[in-house]
């Protein structure tokens, strides 16, 4: 039970301190299950990232699924993701019963003019720290680079391209070079 209420409450804070979605989310889920708790070893959460991004449904809720089943199961997975959104399901209720009056405040423009600095810069630690744990090999870093300059490229000359499709595109061809290793052994085994 004392393993729940500390899932229970260290979602429940994360979901309540993070701003910006679940890209934002992923260096405190990271900071607090990879190297505080160590419930989750690095490649793990690396792999829970790819998971949480490429199955529908938000990444936050995703991550927090996955997460609760790896230290809980079922149970786990529900008290992870229940946690996780009470904090989003509470704000946004308080904030329609005042909506109208609420947009109107300028203390809360300027507030979510901070607060969008700040989520810029969690978007981006996530994304060095995860870059860091990548292993470092000709594939992987083809792919980053072939990503990033196809993003920068159709941002430029604003033409629309899903992310949906890049993650489907590299997942083919990481399926592709170790269908080839595949083959490759096994002709070399048989020789």
């Amino acid at each position: 039970m004392k393993k729940y209420l500390n899932l229970f409450f260290t979602m429940l804070k994360i979901g309540l301190f993070t701003f910006g979605g679940g890209y934002a989310m992923l260096a405190l889920l990271e900071n607090e299950f990879v190297e505080k708790k160590q419930w989750l070893e690095k490649d793990e959460f690396l792999d829970m990232t790819v998971i949480a991004e490429s199955t529908p449904g938000p990444i936050a809720i995703n991550a927090a699924t996955y997460i609760g089943y790896k230290c809980g199961g079922f149970l786990g997975s529900l008290t992870a993701t229940v946690a996780v959104c009470i904090p989003s399901f509470v704000i946004i209720y308080l904030i329609s019963l005042f909506f109208d009056k609420f947009l109107t405040l300028k203390l809360v423009a300027y507030a979510f003019k901070g607060i969008r600095m700040c989520v810029v810069w969690l978007i981006f630690s996530a994304g060095v720290r995860m870059l860091k744990n990548i292993k470092k090999n000709f594939l992987n870093i083809f792919i980053i680079c072939a990503v990033a300059v196809c993003m920068i490229a159709f941002s430029l000359f604003a033409v629309s391209f899903s992310t949906v499709f890049y993650i489907l595109i590299c997942g083919a061809v990481g399926v592709f070079i170790y269908l080839i290793k595949l083959i490759k052994k096994k002709k070399g085994g048989g020789v």
